[in-house]
């Protein structure tokens, strides 16, 4: 197997509780991974805040978020990883 550009690998996984205020406890991640299909309410590594629309079940979105907002988030089951 051949994989184009940088390996993105993942040593710790959170769940997640979305919450408006406080930031996730293990920093910014590398990503996101959705158990439940949603949006996604985030702040990004660079202080951004956006809104991630119909994220798939099952995948793991490469994100650098440090905040997954309750306001706007209807995916569920979200795990984030480090």
């Amino acid at each position: 197997m051949h994989v184009h550009g940088e390996v993105n690998i993942k040593t710790k996984a959170i769940a997640v509780t979305p919450n408006d205020a406080t930031a996730l406890t293990g920093g910014s991640t590398k990503g996101l991974y959705i158990g439940g299909a949603g949006n996604v309410a985030v702040t990004t590594a660079e202080g951004n805040n956006l809104t991630f629309n119909g994220l798939q079940v099952g995948v793991i979105h490469n994100l650098s978020v440090t905040h997954v907002k309750l306001t706007g988030t209807t995916a569920t089951n979200i795990i984030a990883l480090y």
